[in-house]
């Protein structure tokens, strides 16, 4: 089972350094002009692009909102909650 968080979690970090990698190129920005735009050190861009984990999320936050990044987190738990909820409201 360890393999498996392991596998998933070398594979976003792959994703993730990945998709700020391109974002960067296409943008024609330099990482030192990226991280002067988002505020941030110039070497945590060249961490987040070699998959450093860590980089503290409000850093990478900064980084993605400065390359038009969204994050989008998914919870099933919540949404089910929040349409049990709804249903409540809307049938008493």
């Amino acid at each position: 089972m360890s393999h498996l968080k392991f596998t998933a979690k070398a594979a976003m970090k792959d994703e993730l350094k990945d998709i700020v990698r391109q974002h960067r190129r296409v943008s024609g920005l330099s990482q030192s002009a990226l991280a002067k735009l988002a505020g941030v050190g110039k070497t945590v861009v060249f961490d987040i692009e070699h998959g450093k984990e860590s980089v503290q999320f409000d850093t990478l936050k900064k980084v993605l909102a400065a390359l038009n990044i969204q994050v989008v987190l998914q919870s099933p738990v919540l949404e089910r909650q929040r349409k049990l909820a709804s249903q409540q409201t809307t049938h008493p």
